[in-house]
């Protein structure tokens, strides 16, 4: 089947690889948040084709104009201190899409979405790779790979972490680990789990969480 064909691979085509395997872990008709939703991209899609109620929360004030002018419901806002302001159970997905290695303090923003959404999708960067290992064992300096662009002094990322160091992480939260998924570059690498081959081989992860 080609995807003319099937229209729905043809619309998650039209994201960016993540973006469209987070879109498939949300129910159609739910209620969601996208955290640093950037130019509202996911939330316009989940919108159209998920039929979503969407609202977004992006730090820089071009992309809330830009969500704006989509038609999105999109505030300003930081991530590390205003998801205080949403109530208890307000959505049924927070998501946070490679946005948690910027984040001042990752464990108080994983412990708000899973207090404002019945579920929680958080991807990132891994720096757990092994083209990231060798990088550093090899050069003695800080990597810039496909997935961690930009040099050390102009990155916004302050807390990067590893596939084992996030499961650390959820563990201490008390949270349930759902489904995980690992890429290796755009494309899905499967029967990977988030053990340590996924650790070694993934380059990104998205992670689907509920509280205990």
């Amino acid at each position: 089947m080609s995807p003319l064909d099937n229209p729905s691979a043809t619309q998650a085509a039209a994201l960016r690889s993540d973006l469209a395997l987070i879109a498939g872990m949300v129910e159609p008709g739910a209620r969601v948040l996208d955290i640093g939703c950037s130019d509202g991209a996911l939330l316009d899609h989940l919108a159209r084709h998920r039929q979503v109620v969407g609202r977004g929360m992006e730090l820089s004030q071009r992309n809330v104009n830009a969500c704006v002018a989509r038609g999105l419901s999109v505030i300003q806002g930081d991530a590390d201190t205003d998801l205080g302001d949403y109530p208890s159970d307000a959505f049924d997905y927070a998501i946070l899409s490679l946005t948690l290695q910027a984040t001042r303090d990752p464990r108080q923003v994983l412990e708000q979405m899973a207090r404002i959404g019945r579920h929680a999708i958080v991807s990132f960067p891994n720096f757990g790779h092994w083209r990231v290992r060798l990088h550093l064992a090899f050069r003695g300096r800080m990597p810039v790979t496909d997935s961690i662009p930009e040099a050390w002094y102009e990155t916004p990322n302050i807390h990067f972490c590893t596939i084992r160091d996030f499961t650390d992480l959820c563990h201490a939260c008390g949270m349930e680990i759902e489904e995980t998924l690992v890429l290796g570059g755009d494309r899905l690498q499967s029967g990977l789990g988030g053990g340590r081959l996924a650790n070694l081989l993934g380059e990104k992860a998205i992670f689907r969480l509920k509280k205990d």
